[in-house]
């Protein structure tokens, strides 16, 4: 159960730390989301979350799709070990497209996985 918990270690919370991650520039995109990525050297994956006014006005929703990410991201971190990633929220969702949201975000931390796969062999 332990392995399941989003702890602050887990966590983007310095702007030095999304600033390193969007520097290096490698990063995909989708409708719903663009994910940056980073390799950081420790033993388990951390995220941040961007969010802005322009998706979505109201903090509510804005604070929902953070949700959706989050624990998307804590049920799967497993398979993101030693990397750093932002994830930019491109458009709002609602509760009737979250599954639709969710794969789409899958679909894209998939393609990095790929990606980085590729580059260091």
């Amino acid at each position: 159960m332990s392995a399941y918990r989003f702890r602050r270690a887990h966590r983007l919370l310095k702007t030095d730390e999304f600033s390193s991650v969007f520097s290096l520039r490698q990063q995909r995109s989708n409708a719903f989301f663009q994910v940056f990525a980073r390799p950081n050297g420790l033993d388990h994956a951390r995220v941040g979350l961007v969010v802005g006014k322009k998706v979505a006005k109201r903090a509510v929703r804005r604070n929902y799709i953070k949700r959706c990410v989050r624990e998307w991201f804590r049920l799967n971190q497993q398979g993101l070990d030693g990397v750093d990633y932002v994830v930019r929220a491109k458009t709002a969702f609602t509760r009737e497209q979250r599954a639709e949201a969710v794969t789409a975000l899958q679909a894209l931390f998939a393609k990095l996985a790929r990606c980085r796969a590729s580059s260091s062999s």
